[in-house]
């Protein structure tokens, strides 16, 4: 176990390297910069070079990529290009709200999509395909559905119409239940595709076991059904379903820089669309580094969670 720990560390060092490489050279091919979005057409020619020069964005990329790299191994940020705030202090203002939204939506997904998904497999296991299909049919219809049609479906019904959650506003700590219930629909948003993946996939791991000669046991031991699905055969279909809980965490990360911008959340996902349509390098490469580590890191915890649910994984 150990020593495939250092090895994945260091893949994952790999992995972040390539990331940003990848992303320092790319967004450099993008027409324009920040100087250019900010000064729009009031500047020009040599005022416009002027002000490239006091942003950084002239000098050559090899020493603008040497120097990003040393700033994040000595855990040095830097500012905005554009607005010369701290990206550090901008980071740990937006992380709790979004790692906030995707921990209650892997949570609320989890909680509706494995019983739904098991009582499936139950139900087409027992021969009760009208209940299996329907129960399929709609995890499969809310899967196809995008975030963002999600998102102003919702808004437009429990927002406009109902008013049961708020539609905008600000968002402080400082008060808990309004700060729960100005994110609760961001959450149901980004849980309904999370429910429906989630679901079909514990529907087909627990259908797969049910037919295994243990559960066979279980039941001639007297188990009831509840405890034979549920204690037996859900624990041994465990690891397909913590696979796309870690997937799932890697793809809600996507989803919540929709989620933000239409629910106006400053989460991480509102700042990389305003570094995106800013030219802000600065703030889009770290904010695309901070995903990277937080995906390696959620595939190599769910490694190690294969191990402990199933001591037989080798690696």
């Amino acid at each position: 176990m150990l020593a495939y720990s250092l090895k994945r560390i260091l893949q994952l060092i790999v992995t972040t390297l390539g990331v940003v490489t990848l992303v320092f050279f790319t967004l450099r091919l993008i027409p324009g910069d920040a100087a250019s979005a900010m000064a729009g057409d009031t500047l020009s020619g040599e005022a416009l070079q002027r002000l490239r020069e006091q942003m950084g964005l002239s000098r050559p990329l090899g020493e603008q990529y040497f120097s990003y790299l040393r700033g994040l191994l000595s855990f040095k940020l830097g500012e905005t290009i554009t607005t010369g705030l701290s990206i550090s202090s901008l980071l740990l203002s937006a992380i709790p709200i979004t790692l906030t939204i995707a921990l209650a939506t892997i949570t609320l997904a989890l909680s509706i999509a494995v019983p739904l998904g098991t009582m499936a497999a139950f139900m087409a296991h027992k021969g009760y395909r009208t209940l299996d299909n329907l129960i399929t049919g709609a995890a499969m219809l809310a899967d196809l559905m995008p975030s963002f049609w999600t998102a102003l479906v919702f808004l437009l019904l429990f927002s406009l119409t109902l008013g049961i959650f708020p539609a905008s506003g600000t968002i402080s700590l400082e008060d808990p239940r309004a700060f729960l219930m100005r994110l609760a629909l961001p959450v149901l948003v980004l849980s309904v595709t999370q429910i429906a993946a989630m679901a079909r996939i514990t529907r087909t791991a627990v259908l797969e076991v049910l037919s295994e000669d243990y559960i066979r046991t279980a039941r001639s031991m007297g188990w009831s059904e509840l405890q034979v699905l549920f204690r037996h055969a859900l624990k041994n279909a465990a690891l397909p379903i913590v696979t796309i809980v870690g997937l799932s965490f890697g793809s809600l990360l996507n989803g919540t820089v929709i989620v933000e911008f239409i629910f106006t959340i400053p989460g991480i996902g509102s700042l990389l669309v305003y570094g995106i349509n800013s030219r802000d390098y600065q703030l889009v490469q770290t904010l695309i580094v901070f995903y990277a580590l937080i995906f390696v890191t959620v595939n190599f915890v769910t490694d190690l969670v294969y191990k402990k649910l199933d001591p037989r994984v080798q690696f």
